[in-house]
């Protein structure tokens, strides 16, 4: 059942909902009305038994313990259906009775009590009304009814109120199979919308403003979605090009290393140099991906949170370590400890590594780092000694594999700004290259804790 349920579809199912609903309704309104309607004739019978009772108790003539009966309007017998019993004995009967209808009003005077009776045999109802002297009954006054009439009226109305509900019924069904389907139309080309935008065009959108009312609220929600479709295609295609930009050339280097050592024969120091130019391009493919896999995966959770702001700087000092000393280099770190930040200390650390391993390539001498307060944020400055950005590079260096013109003989990728701009922004914050006086310097602004 529930099968078939789901294959009707959305339509199909609202639409027998309402069907069901009105149906319902409908049963229990054509049932109350026949009901009241039964209710209602039954009074009016009993109104016209009481009436003929009346007058038949008009007709008596009570004389000691004698009963006479008058005659009807100067007629021997009345038209309507009256017995008269004096005791037991009967002294009136209607014209055309019948065997039947004799014995219940015989039965109805033997009772000696106000009371109706049917008699299904005949479609009649009647009424008895016995006369009582001194706690004594004296006579008894029975009349009837035809309720054929009656039972006819009350069924041609059960009859008519039902053929009217089912007529309600099918047009309530028609009427809801139009307006369900004219109000899920524009869901399902919505849907179509989306579903098409989603292959093809990323940039698709149904901007229907502010939701004021289901399909708005639909439209904005599917907005929504869409955007995160976008950034993920956007992202999976910016990370597959990253990859295969950042890793053509050091392959492409593996691959002439390997060619050379096997067309040309070499001593034993030479291929010691080759694999050694082999290892290195190695460690600088997997320092690449790592790279590139920390920054993914930092850009899909976003690295909301707190942590205390001379928390990741200390992180990124720590992984420079070891190429300022090489260079014969000095870090400086000055962070307030009180200081916090609004995002997650690993994030931080990605953030403001590049800025860190950027200065230790170009310093001549010495590296700081330090943080100050601003509106809402935290700014982290990294300075060095070195030749500093020109003006007309200061946003391309931003770009993925692009270096500047000091890095000319300095080993990089050109992915490390990139990279950290991004997670900044990502994180609610900016990177940006300003003039200094004394060389470098990058300014990291993340939002404050």
């Amino acid at each position: 059942m529930r099968r078939r349920l789901r294959s009707l579809g959305l339509r199909g199912r609202l639409v027998l909902t309402v069907i069901g609903t009105v149906a319902a309704l409908l049963v229990a309104l054509v049932g109350l009305y026949n009901v009241v309607l039964a209710q209602r004739l039954n009074h009016e019978v009993d109104a016209i038994l009481r009436a003929r009772a009346s007058s038949g108790l008009a007709r008596l003539q009570l004389t000691g313990d004698r009963v006479r009966v008058r005659p009807a309007g100067g007629q021997g017998q009345s038209d309507t259906p009256l017995w008269i019993f004096a005791g037991d004995r009967l002294m009136l009967a209607p014209e055309g009775h019948d065997a039947a209808a004799d014995r219940v009003a015989q039965a109805l005077a033997a009772t000696g009590s106000r009371r109706f009776q049917e008699v299904g045999a005949t479609e009649r109802r009647l009424f008895a009304v016995p006369v009582k002297r001194d706690g004594r009954r004296v006579a008894t006054v029975v009349t009837s009814v035809s309720v054929a009439p009656y039972d006819r009226i009350q069924k041609l109305v059960l009859l008519t109120s039902v053929v009217l509900a089912l007529l309600v019924l099918a047009a309530v069904a028609v009427a809801a199979w139009w307006l369900v389907g004219g109000a899920l139309r524009p869901v399902a080309r919505m849907t179509a919308q989306a579903a098409e935008w989603s292959e093809s065009d990323l940039e698709g959108r149904f901007a229907r403003g502010d939701p004021h009312d289901e399909l708005s609220q639909l439209a904005a929600t599917l907005d929504e979605l869409l955007d995160r479709v976008a950034a993920a295609l956007r992202h999976e295609q910016r990370f597959s090009a990253e990859v295969s930009h950042e890793l053509r050339t050091p392959l492409a280097a593996i691959r002439a290393e390997a060619q050379l050592a096997l067309r040309h024969p070499h001593t034993e120091e030479e291929h010691r140099a080759g694999f050694a130019r082999v290892l290195a391009t190695a460690d600088q493919m997997r320092g690449v991906l790592a790279t590139l896999m920390d920054a993914a995966h930092a850009e899909l959770d976003g690295g909301r949170g707190t942590s205390p702001a001379a928390q990741g700087a200390e992180a990124a000092v720590r992984s420079c370590r070891a190429a300022a000393t090489r260079r014969g280099l000095r870090i400086d770190l000055d962070v307030p400890a009180e200081l916090r930040v609004g995002v997650r200390g690993d994030l931080v650390e990605r953030i403001v590594a590049p800025l860190l391993e950027n200065a230790c390539r170009y310093a001549d001498s010495r590296v700081s780092v330090s943080a100050t307060t601003a509106p809402g944020a935290v700014v982290y400055s990294i300075d060095d000694d070195g030749p500093g950005v020109r003006q007309e590079e200061r946003e391309t260096i931003f770009e993925p594999g692009h270096r500047g013109s000091a890095a000319d003989g300095v080993p990089g990728s050109g992915l490390g700004l990139a990279l950290a701009r991004r997670l900044a922004q990502k994180a609610g914050g900016e990177i940006q290259a300003v003039p200094s006086a004394h060389g470098g310097r990058f300014l990291a602004e993340l939002p404050r804790g």
